[in-house]
């Protein structure tokens, strides 16, 4: 897994992806954002030693668990490793269409599998190399369950998800400061950009107890976004990066 040579690719794989991506297609639309630029984030975050670490697993079987369109996950295929894009088509942003067609159009090998990690899930491998997981922890409702059970089956794991700061208690005009706090905060449907999928806003501390308690060692960890990031602003938007070596391989 050679994060800088992927990294070096990106912009000839973004202008693939945009001239896969025409014509569009009518009923429903591609994912909103920008998933193939996490290669750029990961590469820049992550530290020489970690990316060392990480050559050594050569085109090893990759898992892009919450791939949205699979523009990373089919980058990976399209450079020879062997992919299962992983996502559960009633939270994913077009039902799956996307990664479907980009897949078809792009004529990748990737596998396409709909899992729901709120289920007691079963991955299509028994055991992979490497799996992605980027920004889906807040989004699940039982995370503790989902990193317990990847720790099984994988050796590293690259995880980003939203942390905070300061929260505020119910009705209350106090911030509190959370951010050396071992604690996650359940958002209301109606805070964290008005969306109801979005669960549980870790403390970079809680994230840290979590993750450790699941199973994994934190090898490289960088976080990106507001200082004064809270749960619930979408101005105050904070992300931890990590990447995550099992404890139980």
């Amino acid at each position: 897994m050679d994060i800088e040579d992927l990294n070096s690719k990106l912009g000839d794989w973004q202008d693939s992806l945009d001239t896969a991506r025409k014509p569009d297609p009518e009923g429903w639309t591609w994912y909103g954002y920008d998933a193939a630029s996490n290669i750029a984030t990961l590469n820049g975050l992550f530290s020489d030693a970690t990316k060392q670490e990480l050559k050594k697993l050569g085109k090893c079987t990759v898992a892009d668990i919450g791939c949205a369109d699979g523009d990373v996950g089919l980058l990976l295929s399209s450079e020879g490793y062997a992919v299962d894009l992983i996502d559960w088509p009633a939270t994913n942003w077009n039902g799956l269409r996307g990664a479907a067609l980009l897949k078809e159009r792009l004529n990748l090998d990737a596998s396409l599998s709909e899992i729901d990690l709120d289920s007691q899930f079963r991955l299509p491998r028994e055991q992979y190399g490497f799996i992605l997981l980027l920004g889906i922890l807040y989004h699940l409702k039982n995370p503790y369950y989902v990193l317990e059970q990847l720790a099984k089956v994988t050796q590293y794991c690259a995880i980003s998800t939203r942390v905070a700061k300061f929260a505020r208690a119910a009705g209350s005009d106090q911030w509190a400061h959370i951010e050396h706090l071992p604690v996650a905060y359940l958002v209301d449907t109606f805070e964290c950009n008005n969306d109801a999928t979005n669960f549980w806003i870790f403390s970079t501390a809680g994230l840290q107890r979590i993750v450790n308690r699941a199973g994994w060692e934190i090898i490289d960890q960088s976080n990106v976004g507001a200082e004064d990031s809270n749960p619930a602003d979408n101005d105050k938007d904070e992300r931890c990066y990590m990447l995550l070596k099992s404890r139980m391989l």
